[in-house]
């Protein structure tokens, strides 16, 4: 490129970046005013009432203000860019302006106010929620740092400073008040200040600050957090109509009052505003989903219709309890157990044809297990010590069987002389962390991963893994003699693995941490809906080095065993991990309703090993012990045989 034609090309190349660069910036620039705008209608529409009654003015003051935001807001929507819907709001801000120029009545106006501010977001969409659930523990500290002084410490407006102040500070305890204001009007207010009051900017203040803060001083008006804790969790219909962050934060308690009544609105936003991360929470939604195909499975089989009556039990084990299963685990093992075990049991009743009286006893007491489940899965059970330990076991025990199997192929390898086929091994288990990465994205922004597929990954992967390793103990076991390993040596010495082998380790290498990989992502992906970020890190920091720790004793040891002990060792470590791995699949695919389900009455459960109360996992891993005696047999007979011919 000639040094004019690059001279034009970086020009056009700056220019375009500028072009780039003013768009954003008016496009920040409009979605702040359409804000502004908003937080205008919700201020007519909630003090209306204050500045006009039965068509005369109340207070001149606050109908000034009136006048002066309806018109503000005309011209606002007017500057706005140009859009098929601009005309018709420009249209109903100069019907609400008129409404007020003519003192009409206060409900008129707030409904022409609301419904404007609808049509606004609808033509000129902007976030109304944070990224987040807000903190309100953060919010009271920044409360009592801030604003304290003016609104009093319990948010009454009557702080050592209000004296004086005109128009006085908001009393945030005005339940009346309270209903009319979402909590994006209270963010709004706080982030941009309230022009002709005391009330300043806190622009300065992060977002996430200001979120934590309206969520904190609105929560100053409704007190019933235990009754609404209740409700949220036991009755799906409150919560059809707060389904996500921009619902609860938009939402004003009033309009929740006119869909639910009320009461039932009031103690909701108590305890919602009390602990916004029941909204990012899976536990009461999904168990909510867990109760409602209970109870349709038990209708559907009093009405005689058995398969359909399985499917809906199946389902809310899958869709409803599954969810949920890695937060209780790290909260109450046994509590989560007890519950597999109770709708395990619930399904195995359907099959059998057992009288409906016996079914609605064992749904009877998986409804009552998920009571308990609701109070160990509320965001107040949370703390940082659990989601450290939570964390720490979670990645200790996925890790644990994945290192034992790649750190014993590595020695296996090192003790072979054949470093050359260790970068298949290491391009496995890099391949699979970087395939668990792929997966967290997938399933975080694209699509869900649903536990009947996270169920059956889990279960075939456990078994073509148990396969394997069988293969790989037997063969071992086989070479725990000196005399067969040093004609094993003999036999390859000279020759490289062939390349079938070498991809043959890179697969399992893969296999082998992919399903541990996957299975961690899943636990931690519904830990963090409900834990500390800080607290998560340091758990699973502590297992990485924990683990680190247990690789390097490995690696280390095995370069001293000698080579018939290392053989033994392994091959015998490998065989556990092939029974352990058999109990786990044939456990996932029952749950996956692949795999019919037999119950052992008081026999014990040890997930972590493959124990399941169930007669299927425990043949399976019978017949994995079986194989394995069978081949340690033929090497017994293959060496007698070897030695007494070399005799």
């Amino acid at each position: 490129m000639s040094p004019a034609r690059r001279f034009r090309f970086f020009w056009i190349l700056l220019a375009a970046i500028g072009s780039f660069a003013a768009q954003a910036a008016q496009a920040r620039s409009d979605a702040e005013e359409v804000q502004t705008i908003w937080r205008l209608l919700d201020y007519v529409a909630v003090d209306y009432s204050g500045a006009v009654a039965n068509g005369q003015i109340a207070s001149a003051v606050e109908y000034a203000e009136m006048t002066e935001f309806s018109a503000t807001v005309r011209k606002g929507i007017a500057a706005l860019p140009a859009t098929s819907a601009r005309a018709r709001l420009i249209a109903e801000a100069g019907q609400l302006e008129a409404a007020i120029a003519s003192k009409s009545d206060s409900g008129k106006v707030a409904g022409q106010a609301r419904s404007l501010a609808t049509d606004l977001l609808a033509a000129y969409p902007v976030p109304l929620a944070p990224k987040a659930a807000p903190d309100p523990r953060r919010g009271a500290q920044i409360y009592r740092e801030n604003c304290a002084s003016c609104h009093g410490a319990r948010g009454d407006g009557n702080g050592p400073q209000a004296k004086g102040l005109d128009p006085a500070p908001i009393d945030f305890t005005d339940a009346e008040r309270a209903r009319k204001r979402s909590l994006f009007a209270l963010y709004q207010v706080i982030g941009q200040g309230l022009e002709g009051t005391s009330m300043p900017s806190f622009a300065h203040l992060p977002s996430d600050d200001r979120w934590a803060v309206a969520a904190y001083v609105g929560g100053f008006a409704f007190q019933h957090v235990a009754d609404g804790e209740r409700i949220w969790s036991r009755d799906p219909s409150a919560r059809e109509h707060i389904s996500s962050l921009q619902a609860f934060t938009s939402l004003s308690p009033e309009a929740l009052g006119r869909k639910v009544g009320r009461e039932k609105a009031d103690a909701i936003t108590a305890y919602l505003r009390a602990a916004p991360k029941a909204l990012t929470a899976a536990a009461p939604s999904s168990l909510a989903i867990a109760r409602d195909k209970l109870a349709q499975s038990l209708a559907a089989y009093r009405s005689g219709n058995r398969s359909e009556a399985e499917r809906l039990a199946l389902s809310a084990y899958l869709d409803g309890f599954e969810p949920v299963e890695p937060i209780l685990t790290t909260r109450n093992s046994a509590l989560m157990a007890r519950i597999e075990t109770a709708m395990a049991d619930y399904r195995v009743s359907i099959g059998r044809g057992l009288p409906v009286e016996n079914v609605a006893d064992k749904a009877a007491v998986v409804e009552t297990l998920f009571a308990d489940a609701e109070t160990a899965l509320s965001p107040d059970a949370a703390s940082d010590a659990s989601t450290f330990v939570g964390a720490l076991t979670i990645l200790l025990r996925e890790g644990l069987e994945a290192v034992l199997i790649v750190v014993a192929m590595i020695a296996f390898l090192r003790k072979s002389e054949r470093p050359e086929v260790l970068a298949y091994v290491h391009g496995g288990w890099i391949t699979a962390l970087a395939a668990g990465g792929a997966t967290w994205a997938i399933a975080t922004y694209a699509v869900s991963v649903s536990g009947a597929n996270r169920e059956l990954t889990e279960g075939f992967g456990s078994l073509f893994a148990a396969v394997v390793l069988v293969w790989v103990g037997i063969w071992m076991h086989g070479k725990s003699n000196a005399a067969n390993w040093q004609r094993y040596i003999r036999e390859a010495m000279g020759k490289a693995l062939s390349r079938r082998s070498a991809w043959f380790l890179f697969g399992l290498a893969f296999l082998v941490v992919y399903r541990e990989v996957f299975e961690t992502i899943l636990f931690f992906t519904a830990l963090s809906a409900q834990g500390s970020g800080s607290a998560i890190a340091a758990g699973a920091g502590t297992a990485l080095a924990i683990l680190a720790v247990i690789t390097w004793a490995m690696l280390r040891y095995s370069r001293t065993l000698p080579i018939g002990t290392f053989f033994a060792y392994s091959s015998a470590l490998i065989a556990i991990l092939a029974v352990v791995l058999a109990g786990k699949g044939a456990g996932a695919l029952q749950e996956a309703g692949l795999l019919g389900i037999t119950p052992l009455a008081h026999f014990p459960r040890f997930p972590a090993l493959g124990i399941f109360p169930a007669l299927e996992p425990l043949l399976l891993q019978l017949l994995v012990l079986a194989i394995l005696w069978l081949g340690y047999r033929y090497n017994g007979r293959q060496q007698r045989r070897n030695e007494t011919a070399h005799g």
